[in-house]
């Protein structure tokens, strides 16, 4: 499991863990029962503190993506897929959050930036 830590990223590093998991289950990289390294080897791994790796992992277990055994580990957990859904609408919201931010900033109006969307989305 590769996992990339920026200093200069500006969110914590538990959340760039976090995003970094959620991402892998949500486009099948890790697949349900798939068993995540332990708290204490990912930390090692990526040369950080267990408490962190906890953090991310309370986080992923809180979210509904992985479930955690004592004495067995961390495993994905079985997806709903309405959930795997609403996920991607949020990624996707604040994707285009910042898009539409940008957009008011250069100028371009709704029209123009819905007719560039339907372009890039495969219509006309």
């Amino acid at each position: 499991m590769d996992i990339i830590i920026s200093n200069s990223n500006g969110k914590p590093i538990y959340e760039q863990i976090t995003s970094q998991i959620k991402e892998m289950i949500m486009n099948g990289t890790l697949k349900q029962g798939d068993a995540l390294p332990s708290m204490r080897s990912l930390a090692q791994q990526l040369h950080i503190s267990i408490i962190t790796t906890k953090r991310a992992y309370e986080d992923l277990e809180r979210d509904g993506f992985i479930e955690s055994f004592t004495g067995k580990g961390s495993f994905v957990k079985a997806q709903n897929p309405e959930f795997i859904r609403e996920e991607g609408l949020k990624t996707i919201e604040q994707h285009l959050t910042q898009a539409v931010d940008k957009a008011k900033i250069c100028g371009i109006g709704l029209d123009e930036l819905q007719q560039l969307i339907s372009i890039i989305y495969g219509g006309e």
